[in-house]
């Protein structure tokens, strides 16, 4: 098993920044993926954007040139920046890591934008 924690989460104002972090409990080397997920209310989960074990970066259109994920293996983290936050960024973000036996998520943290 795993534990994910997540950290830095907020109330900003729009135009803000932020910077989320999530902690794995075991090594990361041999992921095959992370990465982050969010879900407003009364709306379904969506993706942010993930990063490959071997750095390939993905990101929904929505956050492109907005959002940066980057991971530290050092630190078994991976990381959201989030520049230019709107209010419709308000949402419960969650990380994933992905290995070959195992799918694990973070429990979640609010990001709120304020007009």
């Amino acid at each position: 098993q795993v534990q994910l924690v997540e950290s830095g989460g907020g109330l900003v104002q729009a135009g803000g920044s932020l910077r989320l972090s999530c902690a794995a409990s075991r090594s990361i080397v041999s992921v095959n993926s992370m990465g982050w997920y969010r879900q407003a209310p009364g709306k379904q989960r969506e993706l942010v954007a993930t990063i490959t074990g071997r750095g390939s970066t993905n990101y929904a259109d929505s956050m492109k040139g907005r959002f940066t994920i980057s991971r530290d293996n050092a630190k078994k983290s991976v990381y959201l920046q989030m520049n230019s936050l709107k209010p419709e960024d308000t949402a419960v973000y969650y990380c994933n890591f992905n290995w070959n036996t195992l799918d694990a998520w973070g429990q979640g943290t609010l990001v709120t934008v304020s007009s």
